[in-house]
């Protein structure tokens, strides 16, 4: 399961443009071997990771985007929704209508973090590569909003 998750991630790699190929280590044993697996990326599947922003405006509860970019992160930019109404457009007149709440909808997404390796051996004449390995972790990221109606708590 976990082999499939990062191969679907696979497709959002944007820190490999030159070689276009990743190896990232799964699960470790119990001598702290795991399996090396060697990822190959296709450049065309980043062109349709631009948000869709019909909907966006299109909404009850419209929002709009903002990218968040980590340099170690795999994917580097993120692009989260952020909600640009407290309550939600009224189908009557096109105001707000406060009787309903815009909240946002949020997802884990799973990400890897390239952490730098750092290398025991030193090879005399030899020059030091620079070796990563990628961590799998998760992130919240919001997608969209949606209209809700609020929470009412009676006092008694």
């Amino acid at each position: 399961m976990q082999t499939v998750l990062v191969l679907g991630l696979a497709t959002l790699l944007e820190a490999t443009r030159e070689s276009q190929t990743v190896s990232v280590k799964m699960g470790t044993g119990p001598r702290g071997k795991g399996k090396i697996l060697r990822l190959s990326l296709d450049p065309t599947a980043l062109d349709q990771m631009n948000p869709i922003t019909s909907a966006a405006n299109m909404s009850l509860s419209p929002w709009t985007y903002r990218d968040s970019f980590v340099e170690t992160r795999l994917p580097q930019r993120i692009s989260h929704a952020q909600c640009l109404t407290s309550g939600c457009v009224s189908l009557q007149d096109g105001g707000e209508d406060y009787s309903l709440e815009a909240k946002p909808i949020s997802y884990h997404a799973l990400v890897l973090h390239r952490v730098s390796k750092r290398n025991p051996k030193k090879r005399k004449g030899k020059k030091q590569r620079r070796r990563y390995v990628f961590k799998l972790g998760l992130e919240v990221i919001t997608v969209g909003c949606t209209c809700v109606r609020p929470t009412v708590i009676p006092q008694q």
